[in-house]
């Protein structure tokens, strides 16, 4: 039986000059509406232990526009203004919930973002096309339409990057059946061990290699920044290369995010549970010779996006403890040989004297334990070393 779930559709969107005029001064509203908000609701905690719920700050959001020094908040659709007062809600529940850091204030020189809900947008028809209309917007917005949407949107949310290009994300209820098991005698485990030189090795002893994004790009990368460098910041030419170094960013974030999505769905559609670690990222990134690689890698991506497409198809991800022993243990008596330094790859166990490559080790090592969390939860001894996220049983 299928269950219904709630997924994002990305496009890229190309307004037209009179379009883009109206977006910037949509995201400087909503930018302003929330670091407005932000700061009223840090000054009544701190000065009167007062907590600010959304229904407060709207009120007083009505009354600031009919005050003459913001009319010009009214000059804009209404809808995004109490969007920007949700997210913040929602911003600060993240927070309260260990989900994401306290927010902070929205500076005009990252991603601009609006987000339109109900009737104040919708997908026509213009010349046998299709196109999103946007309220107070004029005219229509062209839309490279990439797929079909599942169903009607319950929202979109327009995004201007640092490249200045614009996308919009169009939020469907979708109805996903499960994946049938893989084997009908039983369930197939896989250990996936995460990795720089191979980004993920599997229990089954296959590698991924890591295509190395940022560094494919380093030497174009080298020659915008110098042109930009070059400029008088500030100034037309200046803020043109600019653009060009951000589209090279955009280009390794977006060739990155393309390959760790079809990763993940090989995964799901050839395995019926998963079995990862929970890594300390930000940890791991106080090495300072591993810090740059570690962040390109994208591990935490890898797992977020594991753990959505389980929920989703009814496959089992089970995330092993950060303390678990994956690569000092032997994979084939059990017997743990101690820490051992990074670069060594491969060694041999001091009981058994079976001999392992390092990382399809720990690869199985995480498969077979993931096995014993599924079938049997209470042999491990530590019944908090691993976490089921999603079950497909």
């Amino acid at each position: 039986m299928g269950r219904e779930i709630k997924r994002t559709y990305r496009f890229r969107v190309y307004p037209n000059k009179e379009q883009r005029r109206e977006l910037a001064q949509t995201f400087g509203c909503c930018r302003w509406v929330y670091n407005w908000a932000l700061e009223k609701k840090k000054t009544a905690y701190h000065r009167e232990e007062e907590v600010l719920s959304y229904t407060d700050l709207s009120s007083r959001l009505t009354e600031k526009k009919r005050e003459e020094e913001t009319q010009w908040l009214q000059d804009v659709s209404s809808t995004p203004l109490q969007q920007s007062l949700r997210n913040l809600d929602r911003a600060f529940l993240n927070f309260f919930e260990d989900r994401a850091e306290h927010p902070t204030f929205k500076s005009k020189k990252g991603d601009q973002t609006a987000r339109y809900v109900g009737k104040a947008f919708d997908i026509r028809e213009e010349n046998d096309k299709q196109k999103l209309r946007l309220s107070r917007m004029p005219g229509l917005v062209n839309v490279r339409w990439s797929q079909e949407l599942p169903s009607k949107p319950s929202s979109c949310t327009v995004t201007k990057n640092s490249a200045g290009q614009y996308h919009v994300c169009f939020v469907c209820a979708e109805e996903v059946d499960p994946l049938p098991r893989t084997k009908e005698d039983g369930l197939s485990f896989v250990g996936v061990d995460l990795g720089i030189e191979s980004l993920v090795t599997l229990s089954t002893g296959e590698k991924v290699g890591n295509p190395r994004w940022f560094e494919n790009e380093r030497e174009r990368l080298r020659r915008e920044q110098q042109e930009l460098s070059r400029k008088e910041k500030g100034s037309n030419n200046w803020e043109r290369q600019r653009k060009r170094v951000a589209k090279v960013h955009q280009r390794i974030q977006d060739r990155r995010k393309d390959f760790i999505e079809k990763l993940t769905t090989r995964l799901v559609d050839d395995f019926d549970v998963i079995v990862v670690e929970n890594l300390s990222v930000k940890n791991m990134q106080q090495s300072g010779s591993l810090a740059h690689h570690i962040g390109q890698a994208g591990w935490a991506q890898i797992v977020r996006r594991l753990e959505d497409k389980c929920k989703w198809y009814g496959r089992t991800l089970v995330v092993a403890d950060k303390w678990f022993a994956s690569s000092q243990r032997c994979s084939e008596c059990g017997h743990i040989g101690g820490k051992k330094p990074l670069d060594v790859r491969e060694w041999t166990c001091s009981k058994c004297s079976a001999h392992h490559d390092r990382d399809i080790n720990a690869a199985k090592n995480l498969s077979r334990v993931g096995q014993t969390r599924i079938h049997a939860p209470g042999d491990l001894g530590k019944p908090d070393a691993f976490e089921v996220v999603g079950s497909g049983r």
